[in-house]
């Protein structure tokens, strides 16, 4: 035999003697890809606080960056126009799951890959959206938490003719570029009509038009307000509470903060049980599961909170009933 072939298979010999035999190899291929460390993408149009709770529930489920997971963070950084690029940068990078926040997102990141699984976090309506088929079983590559802007809308309209009674002309603002609005302007419609108010729809895009919004609340004399969430308002949450205060309008929204802001009410779902559920969907799908397999997450708990204070300058009196209701109230 060859003095080479002869080195050749002592080589070899000594290389499966000194680690596993070669029929195991494959094995340990296969275990090293399973100990990879998935990366999660992040598409998100707000601050990078937001995103906090979304990393507490991660980590209640084991999931620490820096040790089993890494995070790919794309701020939009209240630029929504530039949402389309970042969701195409996330994909680019093969991530292994990317989680987004507000319809915009979501639907960026729809556009972006048919393959790469996306878990949803607060969609207003996820089904007028497009984004699924049904909330049991959501088809393509999309899963996550639903608000339920609908019929939150609604009964916000209800929540704040019981703090106002003597309310009788509502102003709403909403965005039209929002797929979750439109539904829910149409719920907001049927609650106003079946307590004989009047209804002053207002647009707004993009912050730039707020100023000219808050005017036109002024114009048209409303003695209340509701603002649809959408990303725009969150982000300009504190300027919008600074009007209401400085006209003195009473209002609400599906943000628990802006009471917090100066505002009168919010009432929305519980942010950390939406968080929650959307970290046990990103598990699940790291285990294997499929998105379409998922059924999209409804909120069981709410939160109502009332600022006192920001009643009492408004001359208000809170019938005691809807005090006792409240999760908090500011004094």
């Amino acid at each position: 035999m060859a003095p080479g072939r002869m080195k050749r298979r002592a080589f070899l010999s000594l290389l499966a003697g000194a680690t596993v035999p070669p029929l195991l190899w494959p094995r340990v291929a296969r275990a090293q890809q399973e100990t990879r460390t998935p990366r999660i993408g992040v598409l998100w149009p707000n601050p990078p606080a937001t995103f906090e709770a979304l990393r507490h529930g991660l980590r209640e489920l084991g999931y620490v960056q820096g040790q089993n997971v890494a995070f790919e963070f794309r701020w939009a950084e209240s630029k929504l126009d530039q949402l389309a690029e970042l969701a195409a940068e996330l994909v680019r990078l093969k991530v292994d799951v990317i989680v987004t926040l507000a319809p915009q997102a979501t639907l960026a990141a729809k556009q972006a890959t048919r393959t790469i699984p996306i878990v949803f976090v607060a969609m207003g309506d996820p089904i007028a959206s497009g984004v699924v088929d049904s909330l049991a079983r959501p088809g393509a590559n999309l899963t996550g938490t639903t608000r339920m802007i609908a019929e939150m809308s609604a009964k916000h309209v209800e929540l704040l003719k019981e703090a106002v009674p003597s309310l009788a002309r509502l102003a709403v603002l909403w965005n039209p570029t929002n797929s979750s609005h439109r539904p829910a302007l149409q719920s907001v419609a049927a609650a106003v009509r079946s307590l004989s108010l009047e209804l002053h729809p207002l647009e707004v895009r993009a912050a730039a038009e707020l100023d000219g919004v808050f005017e036109a609340v002024v114009r048209e004399k409303a003695d209340g307000l509701l603002f649809i969430a959408d990303p725009v308002f969150f982000i300009q949450l504190r300027r919008m509470a600074e009007f209401v205060i400085s006209r003195r309008v009473p209002a609400i929204a599906n943000f628990t903060e802006f009471p917090k802001l100066g505002g009168l009410m919010g009432y929305a779902p519980s942010l950390p049980d939406e968080f929650r559920h959307a970290a046990g969907h990103i598990d699940k799908i790291l285990k294997g599961a499929k998105p379409a397999d998922l059924p999209v997450e409804q909120p069981t708990r709410f939160q109502l909170v009332i600022n006192l204070k920001a009643a009492n300058a408004l001359g208000l009196d809170v019938p005691a009933m809807l005090l006792a209701r409240a999760d908090e109230v500011i004094e």
